[in-house]
């Protein structure tokens, strides 16, 4: 009984091995060849779960995520003008038919990024020759990037990827030309700030001057208005002084006189030296000369 439990037992053990091995699934980031003796008889690329024949087949699983392949260090390409520029790169691939790629690279993405590597670098070589260092900088950018794409992608198709795009991140000058590069930026730099100094310093000059002017303009105005209304001042007070004298002389001249007596006898101090019969008493001498006649 024992034994026959045994048997049973070890039975489901084989049977649950058997199932095991005979089940494989399959995610939507992955693609499958099942092989048979090694032979390819089934390209997979569906997620799902799949049976397979322990021990006389077996399956391999590829990664069809897009890749991202990045220059180690920057590669050196001459330009049309034969200069120099350092440029470092990437580019974005993917698995789009695993058996051409299992094929053609045995399913290795080492191998895969090489063969990738070395293209980008032709086209890049061909495309930079064609351009001066402007237009590589910044020109010409976008257009290099995706013409650069469509080569590589027509040659890496052969080998079952894709290049989905290829990007510059940096396009510099190598070591012994940056430095006199720089130096005609800088010199460059400040011829067009002298020039700028000197048309803001010309502008200032001929915003100065052009104020001095109008203040000049203003100022003689307000002393020509201000002329003119102290002429009229003085029209209208002689006006005045004229009707009063005509109304009572004698009043007029009373007034006068009393002012000229204020102005001059201002301080106790004063002194004047004057002929007693001078007209200038003649109000001390007869006070009474003034009084109106009138009724």
């Amino acid at each position: 009984m024992k034994r026959a439990s045994a048997l049973v037992l070890v039975g489901a053990v084989v049977l649950a091995l058997i199932i095991a091995m005979s089940v494989y699934t399959i995610d939507q980031r992955k693609a499958a060849i099942k092989f048979q003796l090694g032979e390819v008889i089934a390209v997979q690329t569906e997620p799902g779960l799949y049976l397979l024949v322990p021990l006389l087949q077996n399956v391999r699983l590829f990664d069809t995520r897009i890749q991202t392949l990045e220059a180690r260090d920057p590669e050196r390409f001459l330009t049309s003008e034969n200069r120099n520029v350092l440029v470092d790169s990437f580019v974005k691939w993917k698995v789009v038919d695993v058996r051409q790629y299992y094929v053609s690279v045995r399913g290795d993405p080492i191998a895969a990024e090489a063969r990738i590597s070395q293209t980008v670098n032709d086209a890049l070589r061909a495309e930079f020759a064609k351009r001066t260092v402007h237009d590589v900088v910044s020109g010409e950018r976008e257009q290099i990037m995706s013409t650069v794409a469509q080569k590589v992608d027509q040659d890496v198709r052969r080998i079952g990827v894709a290049v989905v795009d290829v990007r510059l991140k940096r396009v510099d000058f190598v070591p012994e030309i940056s430095s006199n590069v720089y130096d005609r930026m800088n010199s460059e730099r400040k011829r067009v700030a002298n020039e700028l100094r000197a048309t803001g310093q010309a502008e200032g000059e001929k915003i100065k001057a052009d104020a001095d002017r109008q203040r000049q303009v203003i100022v003689a105005e307000a002393y020509r208005d201000a002329q003119r209304t102290k002429g009229e001042g003085d029209a209208l007070a002689t006006r005045i002084y004229a009707e009063a004298f005509q109304r009572n002389p004698e009043f007029f001249s009373f007034y006068r006189s009393m002012e000229a007596y204020r102005q001059s006898l201002r301080n106790k101090n004063d002194v004047m030296v004057l002929d007693p019969s001078s007209d200038f008493f003649k109000y001390f001498k007869n006070p009474g000369r003034g009084k109106s006649t009138a009724p």
